[in-house]
């Protein structure tokens, strides 16, 4: 599952990343980073936590 998480958020760095430098969808881009940013956020607080 961590794993899963990680890859999303690396997926929608780059698009985000593309997006912002060929000016790709306007401000709704930065939306992309913000989900990333939350993803990431997540699997710092959840980090610890044993899945059942």
């Amino acid at each position: 599952m961590v794993n899963l998480i990680w890859t999303v958020m690396v997926v929608l760095f780059v698009l985000w990343l593309v997006g912002l430098l060929m000016h790709i969808g306007g401000s709704l881009i930065h939306l992309l980073f913000v989900v990333a940013l939350i993803l990431l956020v997540y699997n710092i607080v959840t980090k610890g936590r044993i899945a059942i």
